[in-house]
C-alpha cells in the first residue's frame, strides 16, 4: 500500500458564521457560563496545495463542536473518500491520560545536592485524582518532592491534535492548488436579542432598538467572520454530545508533609480573609455607566438623542424564516459574547393597556372585604411596517424607558418570536393608579356571579382588559373573544372607576 502524504492547513481565507438559537432555551437571555445549547452554520474558505496521489488532510482550527457528519468539502479535484474529527486536544491532562501506563522521563532536582537528574517512570495513574509513578526508588506522586518536577514524553500521539482538527483523505491524479470550502454545523453556539424601548413624550409612539449578542461556547474563535443570526426555529434533529469547554485540568494531589499543630481542626480549611472593597466610582465613571445602562445607544441623560448606529444588522427572507446579516465582519471571538446592533425603528405606534387575571374561586359571605391589586402593563402594537416594525422578533429581555429630561426604567419584561403581522405586546409591570378587585355574590345551584370594580387614578383614560377562561352563564357587557377566550374590555374614565358583572356556569348534580 504506498504511503499517505499528510497536508496540514491551518490558514483560513475567509469564514462565515450563521447562528441558530437554543430551541429549549424559552425566552430571556443566554445563561451565563456553560456550553451554549444553540448551534452554528461554519463555512471556511482555504487555499491547499494537494499532492498527487492518495493524501490526508487535515484541517486546522475548525469549531470545538464540529459535528463530523455534517461536514461537506468542495473543491478538491477528486471526492473525500474518509472524514475524522480528532477531538482530543493537546494538554497535559491529555498528555498523562495518553501515556497511562507507558513509559516516559522524569526530570527532577535532588533535595540534598541541587542537581537536576532524569530517569524512567511508568505512570500508572492519572490525570483527574492525581498523578502515581512507579520509579526506580518505587511508587510515588508527581509534583511531591517539594522541588521542580517535570515529564517529557517521547512524541505526542497522533490522535491529540493543538487545536480541533477534522482530517479528511482523498486521492488526486496531479498535483494542483485548490480553494475548497468546508461547510458544517457546530454546537456551542447561541445568539439572543435585548430589546430596549424609549417611550416618547406623546405616550403614543416608541423608539425600539436591539442588541443582537452572539455566544461562542468554544475554544476556537473566527476572525473577521461574516455573520448571520437566523430567527425562527428550523427542524433540527438530536445530534450526539460532543466534547465541550476547555480540556480537562491536571491536578497533583500530594499526602501533607506538615504537623498536626498545623491544622487545629484537620480537614478544615481556616476562613478566607475578606474580599478586597469595591473600587471606588467618580462622577466621571457614573456618567459613562449612566449612557451605557440607562440610555442604550439612543438618548444621553442630557435629553439630546444619539445618531444611529454606524452598523446595523440587515433583515432579510429565508423562506418562513427571518436572517439578520450583519453588514461588516465582526470577529466571533472563543469563548465570549459579543453585542452588535440589530435593530433600530423609530416611532413604532403602541397602545398602553391595563390587564388583570381571574380565577375561580367560590363565596365567602365571613371574608373580609377582597383588597384591590394592581394591574398589569402592557404595551401593545402589531408587527407590521403601518406600525413603524414589520420585523421578525427574537426571544429577548425588554427594557422601556420614560423619555423626558431623563431615561428611567419603568419596567422590564419578556418579548418572544413574532411573525409579520402577529401581535406584540411588551409587559412593563405593575400600575399603582390602575387597580382591580373581584368580588363573589351569593351563588345560586346553577350560577356563580362575580363582580369586578377598576379604578383608575391617571388624569387620563385607560384601558382595561381582564379575560374569563371559564364558561359563562350571564355578562353585563358585551365581551370580546381575544387569543381565543372571552374578554371583557373597557376605558376607565380618568380618575374613574368601571364595573363589570357576570355570572359562571356550575355543574349541577343530577
Amino acid at each position: 500500500m504506498a504511503a499517505q502524504t499528510l497536508v496540514e492547513s491551518d490558514r483560513i481565507d475567509a469564514v462565515s458564521v450563521t447562528l441558530y438559537r437554543d430551541p429549549n432555551r424559552g425566552e430571556g437571555a443566554i445563561p451565563a457560563g456553560g456550553w451554549p445549547g444553540g448551534y452554528a452554520l461554519v463555512t471556511e474558505t482555504r487555499t491547499i496545495r494537494v499532492p498527487a496521489g492518495k493524501s490526508v488532510i487535515r484541517f486546522v482550527g475548525v469549531s470545538e463542536g464540529m459535528m463530523p457528519e455534517t461536514a461537506i468539502v468542495t473543491g478538491l479535484p477528486q471526492q473525500v473518500d474518509e472524514k475524522n474529527r480528532d477531538a482530543r486536544l493537546l494538554s497535559p491532562a491529555a498528555l498523562i491520560d495518553a501515556y497511562l501506563k507507558r513509559r516516559v522521563t522524569i526530570r527532577r532536582t535532588n533535595r540534598a545536592t541541587g542537581k537536576v537528574t532524569e530517569g524512567e517512570a511508568i505512570i500508572q495513574s492519572g490525570p483527574g485524582g492525581g498523578v502515581l509513578l512507579t520509579t526506580a526508588g518505587g511508587v510515588e506522586a508527581l509534583g511531591c518532592s517539594g522541588l521542580p518536577e517535570t515529564l517529557s514524553y517521547p512524541g505526542v500521539p497522533a490522535d491529540l491534535s493543538a487545536r480541533p482538527t477534522l482530517s479528511v483523505t482523498t486521492d488526486n491524479a496531479a498535483a494542483a492548488t485548490v480553494t475548497v470550502q468546508l461547510s458544517y454545523l457546530a454546537q456551542g453556539f447561541d445568539w439572543s436579542a435585548n430589546y430596549v424601548a424609549h417611550v416618547a413624550d406623546d405616550g403614543e409612539t416608541l423608539d425600539l432598538f436591539a442588541w443582537l449578542t452572539v455566544a461562542n461556547g468554544g475554544s476556537q474563535g473566527f476572525a473577521q467572520a461574516r455573520t448571520n443570526a437566523v430567527a425562527g426555529a428550523p427542524n433540527k434533529e438530536r445530534a450526539a454530545v460532543l466534547p465541550k469547554g476547555t480540556p480537562p485540568e491536571l491536578h497533583l494531589r500530594c499526602w501533607p508533609m506538615d504537623v498536626t499543630s498545623t491544622h487545629p481542626r484537620w480537614g478544615i480549611a481556616p476562613n478566607p480573609p475578606p474580599p478586597p472593597p469595591a473600587p471606588a466610582v467618580s462622577a466621571e465613571d457614573i456618567g459613562s455607566l449612566e449612557d451605557i445602562t440607562v440610555s442604550g445607544s439612543l438618548k444621553r441623560m442630557s435629553g439630546v438623542m444619539m445618531s444611529a448606529p454606524v452598523m446595523v444588522a440587515q433583515q432579510e427572507e429565508l423562506g418562513d424564516l427571518k436572517l439578520y446579516r450583519i453588514p461588516e465582519p465582526v470577529t466571533v471571538a472563543a469563548l465570549s459574547r459579543k453585542q452588535v446592533a440589530m435593530i433600530d425603528r423609530k416611532k413604532v405606534a403602541f397602545a398602553r393597556i391595563y390587564t388583570g387575571d381571574f380565577e375561580q374561586f367560590d363565596y365567602d359571605r365571613d371574608a373580609d372585604a377582597p383588597e384591590s391589586k394592581a394591574a398589569e402593563r402592557i404595551l401593545r402594537t402589531e408587527n407590521i411596517k403601518g406600525k413603524g416594525l414589520g420585523l421578525a422578533a427574537g426571544r429577548a429581555r425588554c427594557g422601556v424607558r420614560t423619555c423626558a429630561e431623563e431615561s428611567l426604567l419603568v419596567g422590564e419584561g419578556a418579548l418572544s418570536d413574532r411573525a409579520i403581522g402577529e401581535e406584540v405586546e411588551f409587559a412593563t409591570g405593575e400600575s399603582s393608579d390602575v387597580r382591580y378587585k373581584i368580588v363573589a355574590r351569593p351563588p345560586s345551584r346553577s350560577r356563580q356571579p362575580y363582580v369586578v370594580e377598576v379604578t383608575n387614578a391617571r388624569s387620563t383614560p385607560e384601558t382595561f382588559e381582564m379575560a374569563i377562561p371559564y364558561k359563562l352563564a350571564s355578562s353585563s357587557a358585551k365581551l370580546i373573544e381575544r387569543k381565543g377566550l372571552k374578554t371583557w374590555r373597557a376605558t376607565v374614565p380618568a380618575n374613574g372607576t368601571a364595573k363589570f358583572e357576570f355570572a359562571l356556569k356550575l355543574e349541577v348534580e343530577r
